[in-house]
């Protein structure tokens, strides 16, 4: 009776162990707002929307402690339509992300699975004052479409050195004929300490397939963000090369009544903009962005955007927000937000999101 007794206490204790060194967490972001759409040809377009300022998501998130600085990790994230309740992409269930890896505090992390890019991170966490959400998200203008997730992808990530750090990401292409077809090559390095964000990315993505040879796509940004408590300053610039380098975040879909030029293989992205605290809970986001198209067609584009959002609590916010595009040369570009293209070059939106 004794040695159970013993025997049961040495597996209780092992066990507490055992979650004490694990975790899983489910998280998520449930975001709604009525979206109002204005000169496409489609005409006026009102409608409800999910996923405005943020995708409207749920995910589970683990770790587990391996010893010796040493651990296990694994993120897999469903999207969703908060207004009909159907997955984000039909047949996929964890189509946002879905990644498994290995941490250690000294070496670095190394994720395998579908995954952000480090340019799209580069956009969305440095670059963009609206955090590529609202109407006025950067995505309307910078060649997002084929940047955002990669499937098959190997991701590396440095530790951070007194606020440096980096990152690198190979693509497989998964093609029988060459290993190079389809393949992409990401990273970035940047430096965050104090009011600082800077970061530099690159991406190049492989056009070539058993029957073409068009060479790469080559995207570059460069971004920087600065805290002056009463203002926060986002700057970026991007350089855009190759064939499929300057994809519009719609497509080849021609929203206008007229057909869209070519999306350019040659193009640079400004983008200026700012974000100003109101009062314990409110802030204000403005930004004006600008796509110069260097091929003949000469597709230019410019975005003024405004929006506000207020916290309700830490998890709650309301918010609203404007932009407009101003197409040149049959450009084409579209007015969105986080999860749609949208229909037009003027839209407008008000909405809640809470997280959890």
């Amino acid at each position: 009776m004794k040695k159970t007794l013993i025997t049961l206490a040495v597996l209780a204790a092992a066990t507490g162990v055992a979650q004490a060194q694990s975790s899983v967490v489910i998280y998520g972001t449930v975001d709604a707002g009525f979206v109002s759409e204005r000169g496409g040809k489609a005409g006026s377009v009102n409608k409800l929307d999910s996923g405005v300022a943020s995708a409207s998501r749920i995910g589970f998130k683990g770790t587990e402690d391996l010893g010796s600085g040493l651990s296990a990790l694994f993120v897999l994230e469903a999207g969703f339509g908060v207004d009909n309740g159907k997955q984000a992409k039909e047949g996929s269930l964890f189509n946002r992300q879905s990644y498994i890896g290995l941490s250690s505090k000294t070496a670095g992390t190394l994720t395998l699975g579908q995954q952000y890019t480090p340019w799209y991170n580069t956009l969305s966490k440095v670059a963009d004052p609206f955090a590529v959400g609202y109407a006025g998200s950067a995505k309307n203008l910078f060649p997002s479409k084929a940047l955002t997730r990669t499937s098959n992808t190997v991701l590396y990530t440095s530790p951070n050195f007194n606020g440096f750090d980096a990152d690198v990401a190979y693509t497989f292409g998964e093609q029988a004929d060459s290993n190079k077809y389809g393949s992409q090559i990401g990273a970035s390095a940047g430096y965050s300490n104090g009011p600082l964000n800077a970061r530099l990315a690159y991406n190049t993505t492989s056009n070539e397939t058993a029957n073409n040879n068009q060479g790469s796509a080559r995207n570059w940004l460069a971004a920087a963000n600065y805290d002056f408590t009463v203002v926060k300053a986002y700057a970026a610039y991007g350089v855009n090369k190759g064939a499929n380098s300057g994809i519009r975040n719609n497509g080849d879909v021609n929203a206008f009544n007229y057909i869209s030029a070519a999306t350019g293989d040659d193009s640079t992205n400004l983008l200026i903009g700012a974000t100003v605290p109101v009062g314990p809970a409110g802030t204000v986001m403005a930004s004006y962005i600008k796509t110069n198209d260097k091929t003949r067609a000469n597709a230019d584009a410019d975005q003024w955007a405004l929006g506000y959002s207020y916290a309700l609590s830490k998890r709650t916010s309301t918010y609203a927000s404007y932009a407009k595009i101003k197409n040149k040369n049959f450009a084409g570009y579209t007015v969105g937000n986080n999860s749609e293209v949208g229909s037009g070059d003027k839209a407008f939106n008000v909405g809640v999101r809470h997280s959890f």
